[in-house]
């Protein structure tokens, strides 16, 4: 309907006094705001994917929202679960003085740790040279859950000193990898005796009593671990 200009004039005034509402009339029933809309069916989508990546799992659900990763294990030897654990001790008799020091502290280790005196074999070799072919025969027989090999080599005027600790370093490791026993290096490899003395109860400590409890731990891990 075309409105003259008497016509707009009208509608302006209503519009400003405020009743332009009375101009035009309402419907008896308005349709309410969620009528007005037709609902319509909602139609959920739901996936889940995995990736892995770096080791890791990620398990991926997108209804949930949630990113799960596999826990990492770090595995450990104990020091305090000793029970059931069987030692064997490869000591050297050249410079007895200190490898008997050693040695003591090594048992003393052993008890402090509540490890059995029956569990505790100790095998005497002529020196250090020797405790590596020794070492692997008391790994493959099976009755030890590690071995300790305690001996000094001193430093002197000829290059016997290089040859005997090559041979020793290289011999108890041999040992271990050969009989998949863990061997414990013990040796001490020392310019002089009192260097030697020092780390045999000294004051640089005991190095056999620290090999003993790396000998506990490592039975520990190979024992509930690594079988």
């Amino acid at each position: 309907m075309a409105l003259n200009g008497f016509g707009r004039l009208k509608i302006q005034e209503r519009l400003l006094s405020g009743t332009v509402c009375a101009a035009f009339p309402s419907p008896r029933n308005p349709p309410s705001a969620a009528a007005a809309i037709s609902p319509h069916k909602s139609t959920s989508l739901s996936f889940s994917s995995s990736f892995q990546f770096q080791g890791f799992v990620v398990d991926r659900k997108q209804s949930s929202s949630s990113v799960q990763i596999a826990a990492v294990r770090h595995l450990e030897g104990s020091v305090t679960k000793t029970q059931g654990l069987r030692f064997a001790v490869v000591v050297a008799r050249f410079n007895e003085i200190v490898t008997k020091r050693l040695l003591e502290g090594a048992l003393e280790t052993f008890h402090k740790y509540s490890v059995n005196e029956e569990d505790i074999d100790v095998v005497w070799v002529p020196g250090s040279f020797e405790i590596g072919v020794v070492a692997e025969r008391l790994g493959k027989s099976r009755k030890y859950h590690a071995v300790l090999c305690i001996g000094a080599v001193v430093g002197g005027d000829t290059s016997h000193y290089d040859a005997v600790v090559n041979s020793a370093t290289s011999g108890v490791l041999s040992a271990g990898l050969n009989s998949g026993v863990p061997c414990i290096f013990g040796v001490l490899t020392c310019d002089d005796m009192d260097q030697a003395l020092n780390r045999a109860g000294g004051k640089s400590g005991n190095k056999g009593a620290e090999c003993a409890l790396t000998a506990i731990e490592m039975a520990s891990l190979f024992e509930h671990h690594l079988k």
